[in-house]
């Protein structure tokens, strides 16, 4: 009796999960059309459309392309739950997330693949734009781990702003109903990185629009973005006696720096002194200020600086509110 094999069907090399929301048409297709331009071969890319929910079903409106794709429509559930689809969803050794108003910059962005495909990093970090060029540099770091990264480098929280390996992920999942939901996942996934290499070239371009989550001037929206940040730091934070001593460095430096950036948007955003001072309590509980003694940039040694000087940081709020 004759034998039977079975031939598997080889992953594909990379994942691209591209998330939707009520975005112009043109947009998502001048997104997939700059994927499809690539040096991937169909067998070596998946390209997963994830629409959440948007007033108009997307399906019929990419006709000329929905054979390139896997489309999934989801009732409106968010962002975090829109890529959390796509990562089950995904098949591919590696995995792009990619917002469907933006597009990789095709030529800077092979360069990032022939990282992937000759070196098989855990991470591929490259420089987001919303000026693209095509003469940028394609030089890249040696590898390092992403403790090593994250502990001698400022991070770049946006999930669009690199390739991971897949299996890193473990149980790893973006945190539902929260925005500054890249800030949870990014640290989290670079402390499960052995390699990462960094690509000194602009090859994601990020598009700026007006509605945008973050343009948004609303302020009940403001108050629930700067909750949801505080939320997230406190989060992290939580993680820090769980995690092994060698990673500590590297996680405490990051709370550092967002518990920078949350303080300082209170400020800009609010104008609210009553709100910082309240925060800045909040704070103290969780034992993140003062902010840390660690001169991480020079940015940071400033601010520190003033911030932790009640009269320094009077006159910034002065200042900053004008």
């Amino acid at each position: 009796m004759d034998q039977m094999h079975l031939q598997r069907t080889p992953k594909p090399l990379i994942s691209f999960i591209i998330t939707s929301y009520n975005i112009p048409i043109e947009m998502i297709t001048k997104c997939i059309h700059n994927l499809l331009l690539l040096s991937l071969s169909k067998e070596e890319r998946e390209i997963i459309l994830v629409d959440d929910g948007s007033d108009i079903s997307l399906i019929n409106e990419i006709t000329e392309i929905r054979d390139d794709l896997i489309y999934i429509r989801q009732k409106n559930n968010g962002l975090s739950a829109a890529r959390n689809l796509g990562i089950k969803m995904a098949s591919g050794k590696y995995i792009h997330f990619i917002d469907g108003d933006d597009f990789v910059i095709p030529v800077p962005y092979e360069h990032c693949l022939d990282i992937v495909r000759y070196k098989s990093p855990d991470i591929v970090i490259f420089k987001i734009t919303d000026k693209p060029q095509n003469n940028t540099p394609f030089s890249y770091s040696q590898p390092v781990s992403g403790c090593i990264y994250m502990k001698n480098n400022n991070l770049v929280a946006s999930a669009c702003g690199y390739i991971f390996r897949k299996d890193i992920l473990g149980n790893l999942k973006f945190e539902y109903g929260i925005m500054h939901e890249d800030e949870y996942f990014t640290p989290q996934l670079f402390l499960r990185a052995e390699t990462v290499i960094c690509a000194e070239t602009e090859a994601y371009y990020y598009r700026k629009r007006n509605n945008s989550i973050t343009n948004n001037k609303d302020k009940s929206h403001i108050y629930k973005r700067l909750s949801d940040f505080e939320s997230v730091i406190f989060h992290l934070q939580s993680l820090i006696d769980t995690i092994p001593d060698t990673d500590k460095p590297a996680l405490a430096r990051r709370i550092s720096q967002l518990t920078m950036d949350y303080i300082y948007n209170i400020i800009s955003l609010t104008h609210n002194h009553e709100y910082l001072n309240k925060a800045i309590t909040r704070l103290e509980e969780h034992r993140l200020f003062p902010l840390s003694s660690k001169n991480y940039t020079k940015k940071y040694t400033l601010f520190r600086k003033i911030i932790n000087n009640k009269i320094l940081r009077n006159i910034l709020f002065t200042i900053t509110t004008k």
